[in-house]
C-alpha cells in the first residue's frame, strides 16, 4: 500500500521513477481498480504475477481458460469495471477465442494481456509461438502490441482507453521477455489518458425526436444494455411514464426496465413476451434506448411478425456504427442513454409539461400482460416426465430472491427462460446473448459473484452445456465462489434435438446424451449436490442451498419431449434429396 501510495503522488507531481516493466503494468492496473484477473498460471508472466499480491489483486485461477473470459465478461457487466484476463502464450491465450469473442458480440469492455513469443525467436516457429494478434483481430476493438519496453504502461493505457470508449475486449500483447528489464516513467491515473464522458447527442435530432413523441398516439419503449451500463434506466422509466408508454426490454436484457412497472410489458425476441410483441406491433413512434436492434432479437416469435414495419423509429445509441444498421430509422442520435434520455424528459417537459394519462391503453397493456402471465402459469403447469421445464423454471423463479442475479446459458431451456425471467434492478440478467455459445452461463455465474459477493447467484444450463462447465466446480469450490448451478436436465442437446423432430422427422443423430450423476459428481469435488426429480422439490432445495452459501449444483430431471420451438427457424429448410441413395430422407417421402 505504501509503494502504491508513493506511485500516486509522483505521478500526480508528474515525476518520473525507475519501474521494472512488470511493476509499470501492475501500477497501472491499480490505478484501473482492477481488483482481480481471471485466467491460468504460465511461465510467461510469471515475473508479474508475482506481484499480484502484494498490490492488492486477486488471481483466479479457472480450469480451462474460455472460463477467464467468460468470468470476466460477466463481472464486468455487473460491476462497470473492465474485466482483465491473462494467460500462457500460444495454446493459453488461443483457448480464450470463443470467450473473447462473446465478450466482443456483448459489448463488454475487457482487457485481454496476451504474452507472446519472445522478441529473439519470434518467427521460428518456437515453443507455443502463435501470431495471437492476427487471431482475435476481428472479434476485439484493437489489438496494441507492445514494441519497447519503454512503452508497457502506455500501450496498457491505449488498451483500457479504447475498452472502454469502444465497449469491448481488447488485446495487449507483450512479448514475454518485455516483462523483464527496466524503465522510467509515470503511472497516471485513469482520468489523465481517458474520459468515460458521453454528450446527450445532437440537439436539434433530440428536438426532432421530441416533436415525434409529443404527437405519437402509441409510442413504445425498447430499452436495451446500453440504458443498463449507462445507469439510465431510471431515466427511461421518466420517459415512459411522462408519455404513457410502455416499455420492452430486448433480447435477453430483462433488467433493462423494472418488471414490477405498470408499463413494463416484457422482453423481445426469441420466446420473449407476447404481451410486448403485441404492444410493439401497434407503435406508430418507436424509441430504441441504448439497443442496437439486433437481426435475431426482432425475428418473428409465436407466428407474431411483431416488429412493425411503418413505425417511426428513434434510435439512441453511443455507437454510430449501430444507428439503423440493421432497420431504418426516423431520427437517430449518437449518445450515451442516460444523457440523450435526460435530455429528451427535459424537453418533452417543455413542450408537453403534463404527463399523458392514456386511462384506456393502460388498461390493454395490463389486459395483454394478465393474459401473457396466465398462458406462462398454464404452459407451466401442464404435466412432465419427470417435470415439465416450464414448471422447472418458475418454481425456481418463484423460489430465487428478488435481487438474485441470474445467467443464462444458450440451449433449448435456457432460451425458454426468456419468458420467465423478471428483474426489478439493473445488472441482474447475464446472458449468452447473440455469440450463443454453450458453456457461458457457469463460469459467468462466478465472475457476477465476484463482483457482488454478498448477493445470490444462479446459472440456468442445460446439461448438454453442463458438459463445457462442470470441470469450473472445483474452481468456485477452491475460491470459495458459492453459485448455484441450475442443470436442466433432459439428457440431451433440446435445442437441436428440436430441429430433427420438426425438420428432420425424429432422427435424433448426436443429439441424445449419457452423463454421470451430476450432482455426485458435485459432491466428489467438494460442492453441495441435489438431483430433482418433482417440482415440488425445487423451492425448499433453493432455500436450503441459499442458507448454506456454498458452491451448489442442482440436477433437475426435465421432461426432454417437451420443447420450444426451433431455435433458428429463420436458417432451416425441410430437407431435399437428389441422390437414389439419399431419397429416403427427402421430406417429401415421409409417412405421414
Amino acid at each position: 500500500m505504501a509503494q502504491k501510495e508513493a506511485v500516486k503522488q509522483k505521478a500526480v507531481t508528474g515525476q518520473k521513477m525507475k519501474m521494472t516493466p512488470s511493476e509499470a503494468i501492475v501500477e497501472t492496473l491499480v490505478q484501473e481498480n482492477v481488483k482481480e484477473i481471471y485466467g491460468i498460471v504460465g511461465s510467461a508472466f510469471m515475473d508479474m504475477l508475482d506481484l499480484f499480491p502484494t498490490a492488492g489483486i486477486r488471481f483466479i485461477p479457472v480450469r480451462h481458460e474460455q472460463s477467464a473470459a467468460h468470468m470476466a465478461d460477466a463481472f464486468t457487466r455487473v460491476s462497470g469495471t473492465a474485466g482483465v484476463v491473462i494467460g500462457q502464450n500460444g495454446p493459453g491465450i488461443t483457448n480464450m477465442v470463443t470467450s473473447v469473442a462473446a465478450a466482443y458480440q456483448a459489448h463488454t469492455p475487457m482487457v485481454v494481456i496476451s504474452p507472446s513469443a519472445g522478441t529473439p525467436t519470434i518467427g521460428w516457429d518456437g515453443f507455443q509461438e502463435a501470431d495471437q494478434v492476427s487471431i482475435f483481430k476481428s472479434i476485439t476493438k484493437e489489438t496494441v502490441r507492445v514494441t519497447h519496453t519503454s512503452r508497457v504502461a502506455d500501450c496498457l493505457r491505449t488498451a483500457f482507453r479504447i475498452a472502454y470508449a469502444e465497449r469491448g475486449p481488447v488485446l495487449y500483447d507483450i512479448p514475454r521477455d518485455l516483462f523483464y528489464g527496466e524503465l522510467e516513467d509515470q503511472i497516471l491515473e485513469p482520468h489523465q489518458y481517458r474520459t468515460d464522458a458521453r454528450g446527450s447527442g445532437d440537439p436539434a435530432l433530440i428536438q426532432k425526436a421530441v416533436e415525434l413523441l409529443k404527437d405519437a398516439k402509441n409510442p413504445v419503449i425498447i430499452s436495451g444494455r446500453g440504458a443498463v451500463d449507462a445507469d439510465g434506466v431510471e431515466t427511461v422509466v421518466k420517459i415512459s411514464e411522462h408519455l404513457s408508454a410502455p416499455a420492452a426490454v430486448s433480447y435477453m436484457h430483462n433488467d433493462a426496465f423494472p418488471a414490477d412497472h405498470p408499463l413494463a410489458v416484457g422482453p423481445i425476441g426469441y420466446m420473449g413476451s407476447k404481451a410486448a410483441m403485441n404492444t410493439i406491433k401497434d407503435a406508430d413512434v418507436l424509441i430504441a434506448i441504448g439497443t442496437r436492434l439486433s437481426v435475431f432479437g426482432t425475428l418473428p416469435c409465436y407466428d407474431i411478425d411483431y416488429f412493425p414495419k411503418n413505425s417511426k423509429i428513434i434510435q439512441v445509441d453511443i455507437n454510430p456504427r449501430n444507428i439503423a444498421r440493421t432497420h431504418p430509422i426516423e431520427v437517430g442520435i449518437i449518445g450515451d442513454a442516460k444523457a440523450a434520455g435526460e435530455e429528451l424528459y427535459k424537453q418533452l417537459l417543455k413542450v408537453q409539461p403534463e404527463p399523458s394519462k392514456n386511462t384506456e391503453r393502460m388498461a390493454e397493456i395490463a389486459k395483454r400482460k394478465e393474459a401473457w402471465e396466465q398462458e406462462l402459469v398454464d404452459l407451466a403447469m401442464e404435466p412432465g416426465n419427470p417435470i415439465n421445464p416450464r414448471r422447472a423454471l418458475l418454481e425456481l423463479t418463484r423460489a430465487l430472491p428478488e435481487n438474485t442475479i441470474i445467467s443464462t446459458d444458450i440451449g433449448n431451456v435456457s432460451s425458454t427462460a426468456n419468458a420467465y425471467l423478471k428483474f426489478n434492478q439493473t445488472r441482474r440478467h447475464i446472458a449468452a446473448l447473440t455469440f450463443g455459445n454453450t458453456g457461458f452461463a457457469y463460469p459467468a455465474a462466478m465472475g457476477a459473484q465476484l463482483a457482488e459477493p454478498d448477493t445470490p447467484v444462479a446459472a440456468i444450463i442445460g446439461d448438454g452445456a453442463w458438459g463445457m462447465s462442470l470441470h469450473e466446480v472445483s474452481t468456485a469450490v477452491e475460491q470459495n465462489i458459492p453459485v448455484i448451478a441450475c442443470v436442466f436436465n433432459n439428457k440431451s442437446w433440446a435445442a437441436e434435438k428440436k430441429n430433427q423432430v420438426d425438420y428432420y422427422d425424429n432422427r435424433f443423430i448426436g443429439s441424445d446424451i449419457e452423463a454421470p450423476d451430476f450432482a455426485e459428481v458435485a459432491k466428489s469435488m467438494g460442492a453441495l449436490g441435489y438431483t430433482i426429480n418433482k417440482p415440488e422439490e425445487i423451492g425448499p432445495v433453493v432455500k436450503e442451498v441459499l442458507e448454506k452459501r456454498k458452491p451448489a449444483v442442482l440436477n433437475i430431471y426435465v421432461d426432454g419431449t417437451q420443447l420450444a420451438p426451433p431455435f433458428r427457424r429463420d436458417a432451416l429448410k425441410m430437407p431435399t434429396r437428389f441422390l437414389d441413395k439419399y431419397k429416403h430422407l427427402d421430406h417429401e417421402n415421409w409417412k405421414k
